[in-house]
């Protein structure tokens, strides 16, 4: 299993780094849960794809109802833009074996970036 991840922590995995989002989608509408996430976790987010040995970042968030799909799938997209061509993913779920599978798909998956992708338990 990977290193237990934290609100805010990184995770090195390789040039791959997974940053986990303070945001709390469950508990914010989906326009403070984007604000939060700006706020918060955004610099943290460019400061590290930004640097030279990381070329590849999944942004891992917690789960969040269809309301927050929109503007989680915009924060990969724009990333995923501004810093080719390294890849940029997001991706939500709870913490488990199934939220661990994604993330080994999209550390592994050269060709995928600018995605939202769920773990669904």
């Amino acid at each position: 299993h990977p290193p237990p991840r934290t609100p805010g922590g990184l995770m090195a995995l390789g040039s791959h780094v997974e940053v986990v989002g303070r945001e709390l989608g469950k508990t914010r509408s989906p326009l403070d849960a984007h604000a939060a996430f700006v706020a918060h976790d955004l610099a943290f987010v460019q400061d590290t794809i930004e640097r030279d040995a990381v070329t590849s970042l999944t942004i891992v968030l917690s789960p969040a109802s269809s309301d927050h799909d929109s503007w989680r799938r915009a924060i990969a997209g724009d990333l995923a833009r501004a810093y080719t061509p390294k890849r940029v993913n997001v991706a939500a779920g709870r913490t488990g074996e199934v939220l661990d599978n994604l993330l080994a798909f999209l550390r592994d998956a050269p060709g995928v970036t600018g995605h939202y992708v769920q773990a669904h338990d």
